[in-house]
């Protein structure tokens, strides 16, 4: 095993697998507020720990996902943080999406450790997680992008440095963001009208998938939606309301930069729409019922 450690905090549906991929190169700690989810790390080999900073300890790294600025300075700098007992030279791998801003400024304080943060906002499911097949977009300076080498090419299979600063990555994720949810907001509106006009939604999927408007995001969420309107609706990969929050991102950093993102900012409505219906916790395919409440053609 390498003499490498790397703390990966958050054991839950990309974190087990991220670890686990790990396992193969690293000597791996993990901390889970589930003990349910400990003990499947245990099972997987990755050396668990009772807290996120007994975990942290004497580790080159620390691979963190975290669902928004808050956050993200609660776990580094929280009456239980971990900045304080990180060596210095130690990197934090910020995996999530939560906005340029919060991780300027959280680089910033770690700096003061002795920390370095790596911007490194990743796409891809649990699967490709377990696979090392993820897309992992960087921004951080050169010592510190080495340093946190051995993980970031144990997870990717899709590498790029995008810039040199910590928040680079986040402004990349933020262009990706702003692309995902308008087209799947506007894969909703096409499956839904199709619908409404007569056609068959499987048939029209697959056609469309295979022309000039075919998209990833048409292709993938296309089938969940047809799905949504049965009893359970569509199996949970994407939460809708992280749309809620990763279109406020964007449409936050469009405004100030004074730039008008119209579709951004239509896309963002839908799934608030879809957040005050009830529909958070549903798959962000469930946005074609905010459309169309009802499935089939207009009556009358």
């Amino acid at each position: 095993m390498s003499t490498y450690r790397v703390a990966v905090l958050g054991l839950g549906a990309m974190g087990l697998p991220m670890a686990t991929r790990l396992t193969r190169g690293l000597t791996v700690h993990g901390f889970d507020i589930s003990p349910e989810r400990m003990d499947l790390a245990a099972t997987a080999g990755i050396a668990t720990f009772d807290s996120a900073r007994a975990a942290s300890e004497g580790v080159d790294a620390v691979l963190l996902a975290v669902r928004n600025g808050e956050q993200l300075r609660e776990v580094l700098f929280g009456e239980a943080g971990i900045a304080g007992v990180l060596q210095p030279g130690a990197v934090v791998c910020m995996t999530s999406t939560v906005g340029v801003d919060d991780v300027v400024e959280v680089a910033a304080r770690l700096a003061g450790h002795g920390v370095h943060l790596v911007d490194a906002p990743l796409s891809g499911g649990p699967v490709r997680a377990g696979e090392g097949d993820l897309l992992i977009v960087v921004g951080a300076a050169p010592e510190a992008r080495e340093k946190a080498r051995p993980v970031l090419e144990l997870l990717a299979s899709t590498l790029t440095v995008i810039g040199d600063r910590a928040g680079d990555g986040q402004a990349f994720k933020t262009v990706n963001q702003l692309l995902c949810g308008v087209h799947i907001a506007a894969a909703a509106e096409a499956l839904a009208l199709a619908e409404r006009l007569g056609l068959d939604p499987a048939a029209t999927l697959q056609t469309l998938a295979a022309g000039a408007a075919g998209s990833f995001m048409l292709a993938n969420r296309g089938p969940r939606m047809l799905q949504a309107y049965d009893e359970g609706g569509a199996e949970v990969l994407s939460r809708l309301d992280i749309f809620v929050k990763d279109m406020g991102i964007v449409t936050k950093a469009a405004r100030s930069t004074g730039l008008p993102t119209p579709l951004a900012a239509a896309a963002e409505q839908l799934y608030l729409l879809g957040a005050a219906a009830g529909r958070s916790a549903e798959d962000d395919s469930a946005v074609i019922t905010v459309v169309a409440p009802r499935r089939g053609r207009e009556q009358g």
